[in-house]
């Protein structure tokens, strides 16, 4: 038997939050304090238990509760007939159901073809895949809602997404299976698990992981292009994986990756965007033209333009000014973000040891939120499960995830308010959830970035040895180039004896 496979049955490895985290370990006193010497632990290696709900099976169990809550939550939309705004009353809005009659699903239209569609074009082709059979059936059967067939085939389908998700955090992690309730419990997934199709690109991000810590970068490339081809997010991680790999001296790896991602992307969109170039370019288009959305850095700093008095009359705080001027305002969130990765990859490439995969995944994606014009309700799924690898704490999530309630909650007194002309909350109180939810993000940045500048703090280091998603790159010393920069420079002293750098 190997050395790792030794490691990863040996119960010893297996971390127990009661005992490690800190939140968790008070939280424990209620129930009688943290796990003993001698319990028969839930946690066992395969093949070992003592009985059948292992810590896997129930994580798996619990995400599947609370996708169940979730279709309850939402059940009072399902049927479409949303009268005096039931949708925001219940906050049960989904874009699933609204969707299918807006983008012509209910009238048999082709996605793309017979339709411009506001999505890339794998959320399309998912779309159409689970939206036309529904519209022949109500052909042939014209008693059938079928706006909520379509709605509950896609809850049905996303949700096994989600749960094949829990299963891929699990399989990253055997030494800590805890960490996926983070995701499995996640009040963010109960809440927004259907409002779009945003756990497709997850789930297919989350193989696109998998398959990179298996170390193959080939089939990581392909599944995270397929994933960039249903929201555009996951092409974000092949950036960390480039300069992980120039750090570790796997480049050709990475660059495998990467370009067999660009060709799976460019793969999926060509049979739509040549022969349906306008509706191919309508997802592009909406991007560009768009103004300052609610809930963002951009949306709050209008709100303070507003108290704000003018110098003179008719004259517009910055933040309105770039909300009239619409390309500037492209450019500068460009440029914020393009600024904010290259801070991540100064981080990666000069840290004191080489960052985990996860960790800056995370910090890549938080930063498109948080510059980006547009941050969604459910586009908190982005962050969870990397939040779930980067770091995998208690008590900080927590506190984001109760910012992401508040929010969810504002958000929809918001909508309410707007359909109604009758504020439901005054400005200011849906101004605060946002700055809540930007907040808290902003601090699980900074706690992330705190264990890459100070490794002996990250909890998952703590259990392995190095970076237990980092595949080629796990395990492996710094490139000679920047080796041989450290010891000139004396940066290497601290680095344990046998750590990678």
């Amino acid at each position: 038997m190997s050395t790792q496979s030794t490691a990863d049955s040996d119960d010893r490895t297996v971390d127990h939050p009661s005992r490690s985290d800190g939140f968790v370990r008070g939280a424990s006193e209620l129930i009688g304090g943290p796990l003993g010497d001698h319990a028969v632990a839930l946690d066992r290696p395969a093949g070992r238990e003592g009985r059948f709900w292992t810590a896997a099976r129930i994580v798996l169990a619990l995400v599947c509760l609370t996708l169940a809550l979730h279709w309850v939550q939402k059940s009072p939309c399902q049927d479409g007939a949303w009268q005096n705004n039931a949708q925001y009353t219940r906050m049960c809005y989904t874009d699933v159901l609204a969707l299918y009659y807006a983008e012509g699903l209910n009238e048999g239209k082709v996605p793309y073809a017979d339709h411009p569609v506001e999505y890339p074009v794998l959320t399309g082709y998912f779309m159409g895949a689970l939206g036309l059979p529904v519209h022949s059936l109500g052909v042939d059967d014209p008693g059938i809602n079928q706006g909520q067939w379509f709605y509950n085939l896609n809850a049905l389908v996303l949700g096994a997404l989600a749960v094949a998700t829990v299963a891929v955090l699990l399989n990253l992690r055997r030494r800590r299976p805890w960490d996926a309730a983070l995701f499995a419990l996640a009040p963010a997934l109960l809440l927004t698990a259907t409002v779009n199709w945003d756990l497709l690109a997850v789930g297919l991000a989350a193989f696109g992981l998998l398959a990179w810590a298996r170390r193959r970068p080939a089939t990581a490339g392909v599944l995270l292009g397929l994933a960039g081809a249903a929201k555009m997010w996951p092409l974000f991680l092949l950036g960390p994986i480039l300069v992980l790999g120039l750090r570790a001296g796997r480049l050709r790896a990475a660059l495998t990756a990467t370009l067999t991602g660009v060709v799976a992307l460019v793969a999926v969109n060509l049979p739509v965007a040549i022969p349906y170039r306008e509706s191919w370019g309508r997802f592009f288009d909406l991007n560009t033209t768009r103004p300052i959305d609610w809930g963002t850095l951009w949306y709050i700093g209008r709100y303070l333009d507003g108290k704000i008095s003018p110098s003179a009359p008719g004259d517009l705080g910055p933040f309105e000014w770039l909300n009239a001027h619409i390309p500037t305002l492209n450019w500068v969130s460009y440029l914020l973000f393009g600024l904010a990765c290259l801070g991540v990859a100064g981080l990666a490439l000069f840290a004191p040891r080489r960052p985990r995969l996860a960790q800056l995944a995370f910090l890549v994606v938080a930063a498109f939120l948080i510059f980006s014009k547009v941050w969604s309700q459910q586009f908190v799924l982005w962050l969870l499960p990397l939040a779930v690898l980067a770091r995998p704490r208690w008590g900080a999530f927590l506190a984001w995830q109760f910012a992401e309630v508040c929010y969810f909650v504002a958000f929809y007194g918001e909508l309410l308010g707007a359909a109604t002309s009758r504020p439901v909350f005054p400005e200011g109180v849906f101004v605060l959830a946002a700055s809540l939810r930007l907040i808290t993000v902003v601090v699980l940045c900074g706690f992330v970035i705190r264990d890459i500048m100070r490794p002996e703090q990250d909890p998952v280091r703590a259990t392995y040895p190095d970076d237990p998603d980092g595949g080629v790159l796990d395990g492996s010393p710094d490139a000679p180039w920047l080796a041989a920069r450290r010891r000139r420079s004396g940066s290497g002293i601290g680095v344990p004896a046998g750590v990678p750098a």
